[in-house]
């Protein structure tokens, strides 16, 4: 089955949506408080739930404790977003129970016991909502932490109530080429919407791409939570759409000079770091977004974002490297990428 992030050409501006569900059972300590055998009896318990999951959806899921992988195997789903680096140093009893298309992911003993995410090709909030929902109904039978006030009980208080973060990851290069990207989080702040680097809040951006996520859990629902998300995303992308054509207008030649420089590069390059491959990777995608490159419309760039950091590109050479190793078959693998 393929990936939810092969199922779609990728889209300009927004990358993909995704809905993250915080849950806590009421039958166990919050995470902080939680003993060994609480962690082990929780865990056993999600990854139960498996077969429920697949009769819902019709495919496959599979799970595996998380604090007995390999330090690699947990750097690469890290990597790909799908557990947070928060699990992956989590020595107490873990777990992820994982979608075949990769689209859910249930993280178990995290900050909550529970942390469901959906995440749908681009501009599609609303599948990664109907999706979550559809495991979070599975779930509810083992007791969710509940309160009629405050809505559900979650570890952090910034989660309370809805329990939801929604989001979209987007690329944003004339944004931030216009040094505007402060200017723009003022704004849409206003609103109860945050913008940040892609491994989370206070993070560097990385190759233009950023999250735009609700602030606000409490006090509204989560209806009122995607439709607030879906008018704030429509004004950023005007905004960089805006910026882009202006940089058409006034910046043509030197924009479409980086550009050829950057696919001179990773055609070329003996060796390339992870840290010059996003942001090589991040001037070709705006150069093709913009008609001045002809590159492979079939080929995401999103997807060799990820597969280019260090497990990933370990894991496609099927071997462990050091950095000076990693920077010479990741100069390979991009050469080749570029003739297609």
């Amino acid at each position: 089955m393929k990936k939810w992030y092969e199922n779609k050409a990728e889209e300009r501006v927004v990358i993909s949506s995704r809905v993250r569900l915080a849950r806590n059972l009421s039958e166990y300590h919050f995470a902080g408080k939680m003993k060994d055998k609480e962690c082990e009896a929780l865990t056993q318990r999600v990854r139960g739930m498996a077969a429920a999951f697949e009769g819902k959806e019709g495919m496959k899921y599979y799970s595996c404790s998380v604090n007995k992988l390999s330090e690699l195997e947990k750097t690469s789903l890290s990597e790909w977003c799908i557990i947070s680096e928060h699990l992956a140093k989590k020595r107490q009893e873990t777990a992820l129970v994982l979608s075949e298309d990769e689209g859910i992911s249930i993280m178990v003993n995290e900050e909550d016991h529970i942390r469901i995410q959906a995440v749908a090709p681009g501009e599609n909030l609303e599948a990664a909502y109907t999706r979550a929902m559809q495991v979070d109904e599975c779930l509810e039978e083992l007791g969710y932490a509940y309160d009629e006030r405050y809505g559900y009980l979650t570890t952090s208080p910034l989660n309370v109530g809805t329990g939801m973060r929604a989001s979209f990851l987007v690329f944003l290069p004339a944004i931030t080429m216009a040094d505007k990207i402060q200017k723009l989080a003022d704004e849409i702040g206003k609103y109860g919407v945050m913008i940040h680097g892609i491994s989370g809040e206070g993070t560097k951006t990385q190759g233009y791409l950023y999250r735009i996520l609700n602030r606000k859990t409490l006090g509204c629902t989560e209806r009122e939570i995607i439709e607030n998300l879906r008018q704030i995303l429509g004004e950023v992308a005007g905004q960089e759409q805006k910026y882009r054509e202006y940089l058409c207008s006034t910046n043509a030649d030197e924009i479409e000079d980086k550009v050829y420089r950057s696919f001179g590069v990773l055609r070329y390059a003996k060796k390339i770091s992870t840290e010059d491959a996003l942001a090589l990777l991040a001037q070709i995608k705006l150069g093709r977004d913009m008609g001045m490159l002809k590159v492979n419309p079939d080929l995401n760039l999103y997807e060799q974002m990820i597969r280019i950091q260090p497990a990933n590109l370990q894991k496609i050479c099927g071997k462990s490297m050091n950095r000076t190793q990693r920077e010479l078959y990741r100069g390979e693998y991009l050469n080749q990428l570029m003739k297609m």
